[in-house]
């Protein structure tokens, strides 16, 4: 095995990659060679990567043909939840009704909460393993991707201020479901959703007493960023959203008129007897809006520190099409930019795109638990953000400790015996080069330097060990493992 040796990394992070933009042909398609690189490429910013014959699938085909395949999707709105997923509701009504009896003691109350959180944060768990292994497995992997992309970006965190499993599992499947939707409506229905209100305090927002929370958060974080709005908007907003409570018996919301400011309001210059839809739309109206989104998406599929120019083009095309995602990312995932060496690994993995990627480069077809003890590991839990900002992402996700995680996690996989389903890597040629080789093209489509195949070689070979030397059907297991491992630890299968 390799044991703790990791190759040195020298990654992007939140910089601009080096280079010149032609905003000119910025968005026009995408007319160069199609090959795996490319194909792979897509794969990954679309998805969470391919094995080696879904792969092969996509290089077969014309590029806008794979482009159209990954874009339309079904809506997965009839999706199931996993199998035993907690719903706290019978119990919380049963908890009312003895407490309104007193038939029971503060000692039995306490008790019962405990209960009622453990059996949420097991279901959280179950809802992890779940959604990865949609992750994994799904026929349509963008709207898998699209719903971890507003997963990080309207934030939301389970177990807090009563955000229960139900209600997690119910705000994943609006993300799903409207993963190449309308980025108006979507945003409108997930200001309204039970997870949302309770998270950012909506849920209290009355017209005698106004929580300035989310109307907050909804400008800066999700719509407009910092400095496009007042404190007076934020007041007037948060008045304007007003009304709105979640019944957590039935994990459902409503507007209740009687708890709503009626009165005029002035919100982004406009006066008017707003309502919480209002707000929605007249944010949608600033030319901000698209320029935040713009960038948003940029930084998420294409490189960080996208140029101002390329920002007002992608928010061009945003406008163009009103928000609807579908055309705005089938323009983007066949553009120029896109397929540019310039944007060729110039984002860092997220942890769960790492895990992902990783079992899906081995061609495995289901997640084992120790995906979620290294997502913990590596800084990012599924439905736990670090705060509503979510996760910083970018160079943030490189440190000492993420590296070692990284490192040892795909270590463990490597030594499991899921590994005897990855049937391509049974199948390497026994001469160390040609392996190597093999390995290096399959997992990093060629994308290491002459020194690490070297190196990979070397191990392969059994080069300054006292292990049996050449590669040999008596250590093949162990050293094409291994060395699957140490292509895994080199600077590009970092990098997106």
């Amino acid at each position: 095995m390799a044991g703790s040796l990791i190759l040195q990394t020298d990654v992007a992070g939140m910089n601009r990659p080096a280079g010149n933009l032609d905003v000119a042909e910025a968005l026009r398609p995408y007319a160069g060679s199609w090959n795996p690189h490319s194909a792979a490429h897509l794969l990954r910013r679309a998805g969470f990567g391919a094995g080696p014959a879904e792969m092969q699938r996509f290089v077969d085909m014309p590029m806008r043909d794979a482009v159209s395949a990954l874009v339309n999707f079904p809506t997965a709105t009839n999706l199931a939840p996993p199998d035993g997923l907690y719903d706290s509701r019978q119990a919380l009504a049963q908890l009312l009704s003895e407490r309104r009896s007193m038939s029971q003691n503060d000692m039995q109350l306490r008790q019962t909460m405990q209960d009622i959180r453990r059996n949420e944060v097991r279901s959280i768990a179950l809802l992890q393993h779940w959604w990865l292994g949609r992750m994994l497995t799904s026929p349509a992997p963008l709207q898998e991707k699209m719903a971890l992309y507003f997963h990080g970006h309207f934030t939301t965190a389970a177990i807090q201020k009563g955000v229960d499993a139900t209600m997690v599992y119910a705000q994943n499947q609006l993300f799903r479901s409207n993963a190449l939707g309308n980025l108006r409506e979507l945003t409108w229905q997930v200001s309204t959703d039970p997870a949302m209100l309770l998270y950012l305090d909506n849920a209290t927002n009355v017209a005698r007493h106004p929580n300035e929370n989310y109307a907050r958060e909804l400008m800066e974080l999700f719509t407009l960023g910092v400095n496009h709005y007042t404190e007076e908007d934020v007041r007037q907003g948060a008045s304007a959203w007003s009304g709105w409570i979640v019944n957590r018996l039935l994990g459902t919301s409503r507007f209740v008129p009687r708890r709503h400011d009626d009165g005029p309001k002035t919100f982004l210059g406009k006066t008017g007897n707003w309502t919480g839809r209002d707000v929605v739309n007249i944010i949608f109206e600033q030319p901000q809006c698209a320029e935040f989104f713009a960038g948003s998406l940029l930084n998420f599929f294409v490189y960080n520190d996208p140029e101002p120019e390329l920002i007002d083009a992608v928010a061009a095309l945003i406008r163009k099409y009103d928000y609807n995602l579908q055309p705005i990312m089938s323009t983007l995932l066949r553009s120029n930019v896109f397929y540019s060496d310039r944007a060729y690994r110039a984002l860092v993995k997220s942890p769960v795109e790492f895990v992902v990627g990783t079992y899906k480069a081995f061609g495995l077809q289901e997640i084992d638990p120790s995906a979620q003890r290294a997502l913990v590991q590596m800084g990012q839990i599924l439905f736990y953000p670090p705060n509503v900002a979510g996760w910083p992402g970018g160079a943030n996700w490189l440190t000492s400790q993420t590296m070692i995680a990284r490192a040892n996690f795909v270590a463990s996989l490597v030594n499991s015996p899921m590994m005897q389903q990855a049937s391509w890597l049974q199948q390497l040629p026994m001469k160390a080069r040609q392996a190597a080789y093999a390995l290096v093209n399959t997992i990093l489509c060629g994308d290491a330097s002459p020194t690490g195949i070297t190196q990979l070689g070397d191990y392969l070979n059994g080069v300054n060990t006292s292990a049996l030397g050449m590669l040999s059907g008596e250590n093949y297991q162990e050293r094409v493992r291994g060395a699957a491992y140490l292509t895994m630890a080199m600077p590009a299968y970092q990098l997106n």
